[in-house]
């Protein structure tokens, strides 16, 4: 009878140990889960009181320079701009002929310059190689010179970055030219109005790519009639800064 009052006093007593020990790791998982909360408030700073986690933080950190996002250095403002283009002249009394020419450009700020500019040419009409070779007569001079010189206010409408391969940004612009001048020919009378659209790609600080759109209205005169055309410049060319490292 002795021996069977210890044996069932033992399952007791294992038990209520067995009680203990998990009240006992109950509590300092509580305690250990409170102080993980204190100091997670603790680090963090957000003024709305949302927290990022520092792994997810430095993860996002990671990704951002992935991307290469970076700060772009480029300036326009009180800087001068030299230009070289070359491209197609469309004239509406005239033959589609090559253009060469350049320009010098002056930024007041990121989003205004002034441009002067220059162009050459050459004047050709089909039609009157025509009307020539049926009369058996020469009406007009053919393959005269045209020189353009003109004046335009440059407007950045919108800038952006480009991307390339994974690594570098570069930016561009797009703008609105607007001006005239004087188109210099044997086929010409008064001024020019002149405006159009152009883009300009910057790869470093001072190289740009440029490729510009032109329109350009004024009187000219073929055969003794004169009329009021639009003529069609586009062109492509290379810019350089100055000063260089501004």
């Amino acid at each position: 009878m002795h021996d069977s009052g210890r044996g069932a006093r033992r399952p007791k007593r294992a038990a209520t140990l067995a009680r203990s020990l998990l009240g006992l790791l109950a509590c300092l998982l509580a305690l250990a889960s409170r102080q993980v909360r204190a100091d997670a408030e603790a680090r963090c700073d957000d003024p709305e009181g949302e927290c990022v986690d520092a792994a997810v933080r430095d993860e996002l950190n990671a990704r951002r320079q992935y991307r290469g996002v970076q700060e772009r250095a480029f300036q326009k403002a009180r800087r001068h701009e030299l230009s070289a283009f070359g491209g197609g002249y469309a004239a509406d009394l005239m033959s589609a002929s090559y253009l060469v020419g350049g320009a010098y450009t002056f930024h007041l700020s990121e989003d205004l310059g002034l441009e002067a500019g220059f162009g050459y040419t050459r004047s050709h009409s089909e039609l009157v190689d025509i009307i020539e070779d049926r009369l058996a007569t020469t009406l007009v001079r053919e393959d005269t010179p045209v020189f353009l010189y003109t004046g335009h206010l440059l407007w950045t409408l919108a800038y952006g970055k480009l991307r390339w391969f994974h690594s570098s940004i570069s930016r561009f612009d797009f703008y609105l030219a607007l001006g005239g001048g004087i188109t210099d020919n044997r086929a010409a009378r008064g001024l020019t109005f002149s405006g159009g659209l152009g883009f300009k790609f910057y790869p470093t600080r001072w190289l740009a790519v440029r490729i510009d759109l032109r329109d350009q209205l004024l009187n000219q005169e073929l055969l003794g009639a004169s009329r009021i055309v639009n003529n069609l410049l586009a062109t492509a060319g290379m810019s350089v800064f100055i000063p260089f490292g501004f």
